[in-house]
């Protein structure tokens, strides 16, 4: 008799007003390209104004890099309750007022109710911030979010993989993304440690 088949893991990736749209495309391709991932996609308006501008993608392009679609409008989905099992939740990129919301709770459309059913149920939420620089009501709601379990995550470029281009900055960030949920990736190699001539 075979073994069952894995369960399918499910992640919410949702792309909001931020400058950074490619984060969360990026997301979307990598985990499909992965396997083994159902990918739940939730967009905002302003999100959407952003892929068109810095990517030049339309919505059906988008979609199709997701397993299911959910209007943020739409506070009825399944993904607005906590018996709907997920490993989590990414906002990439993550605005300012999405970041306000979910630290004060206001669960006023279905991505700020979805991180706060993430949250509520001790689940990973990963918020990839972007603004700068920052004033205070920005860092009190980073520290909020991070007091209920949440995962503050700008998206900072790492220098010391000598990245030759932006796509390679992406992929690292969306690979150490990746990696707090666990999931098997080759997108980025891990850090390996400096090598010096003068050490002994």
């Amino acid at each position: 008799m075979s073994a069952p088949a894995a369960a399918k893991r499910q992640l919410i990736v949702a792309i909001t007003g931020a400058t950074g749209a490619i984060y969360g495309v990026r997301l979307l391709e990598t985990l499909r390209r992965l396997g083994g991932v159902e990918t739940h996609l939730l967009v905002s308006s302003a999100g959407w104004l952003n892929i068109q501008h810095e990517l030049d993608l339309d919505k059906a392009t988008v979609h199709a890099l997701a397993d299911v679609v959910h209007s943020v409008r739409d506070v009825g989905a399944s993904i607005a309750s906590g018996s709907f099992a997920t490993d989590g939740m990414v906002i990439a990129p993550c605005s300012m007022r999405t970041l306000a919301s979910i630290a004060h709770g206001l669960s006023d459309n279905l991505i700020t109710r979805a991180a706060d059913v993430v949250l509520k149920e001790r689940r990973r939420l990963v918020l990839l911030v972007r603004e700068t620089p920052l004033n205070l009501a920005h860092l009190r709601n980073m520290t909020a979010v991070t007091e209920m379990g949440g995962v503050i995550f700008p998206p900072l470029p790492a220098f010391y993989q000598k990245p030759a281009s932006i796509d390679q900055m992406v992929d690292h960030t969306v690979a150490r993304v990746i990696d707090l949920f666990g999931l098997a990736q080759p997108v980025a190699l891990p850090w390996r440690g400096l090598r010096s001539e003068d050490s002994d």
